[in-house]
């Protein structure tokens, strides 16, 4: 009894959390919310992870809602395995892997493609229920950021830990430290990720 009760409590606390989050949007509100009922009419399970609503199968995270300054987008985690014959699946970086985002800059647009969207998020259902993986290249052949390779050759401790972690793990510190155009701001992130990766974390202190 007491097991369900924490069940419910956790449940309510996550519906909370996105209720709220939609709730308090400044903008983008209305494309959210036909957003997020799309999603949901497609039997997705809604969490509340990285401060952002979060649709997962069976545990397994499917699609992420981003609202940024000029659009607002579903990102598929595992869009590059998305058979995209209406080509809209954009790539959010230019050494992403695995992830791709759908665009919107109206309630209207989404309102219009409010089919191809759950094609795409039924494909995306499928990639999980499937149990295919993307292949991802070897951390060998990213470009590790001047910044990053100074903090590995001064710090012997650093480099061992860094080592140590996961290549899922290496490769999303790398894109992290590399994203940002200034030096300052690119040494300031590897400082500030420092504990986590010596504790052998992630970037989100997993």
């Amino acid at each position: 009894m007491a097991e369900g009760s924490s069940m419910a409590s956790a449940a309510n606390d996550t519906t909370s959390k996105v209720d709220l989050y939609y709730s308090t949007a400044n903008q983008w509100r209305e494309e959210l919310a036909i957003l997020r009922s799309i999603v949901l009419d497609c039997r997705l399970t809604e969490e509340f992870k990285w401060a952002k609503p979060c649709y997962t199968y069976e545990g397994s995270n499917v699609v992420i809602m981003l609202p940024l300054k000029e659009y607002c987008a579903l990102l598929f985690t595992k869009g590059a395995l998305i058979n995209d014959p209406s080509n809209i699946l954009i790539l959010p970086g230019e050494n992403t892997q695995s992830a791709r985002q759908m665009r919107f800059t109206s309630a209207g647009q989404i309102s219009g493609m409010k089919s191809t969207i759950k094609r795409y998020v039924q494909e995306a259902i499928d990639v999980e229920k499937s149990g295919l993986k993307v292949d991802y290249k070897p951390i060998s052949e990213f470009t590790v950021p001047e910044e990053l390779q100074d903090k590995l050759d001064q710090n012997p401790e650093f480099k061992t830990a860094f080592e140590a972690l996961t290549p899922g793990r290496q490769r999303a510190y790398i894109m992290h430290f590399a994203a940002p155009k200034q030096s300052t701001t690119r040494t300031s992130r590897i400082e500030k990720c420092t504990p986590n990766i010596l504790n052998g974390q992630g970037p989100n202190g997993r």
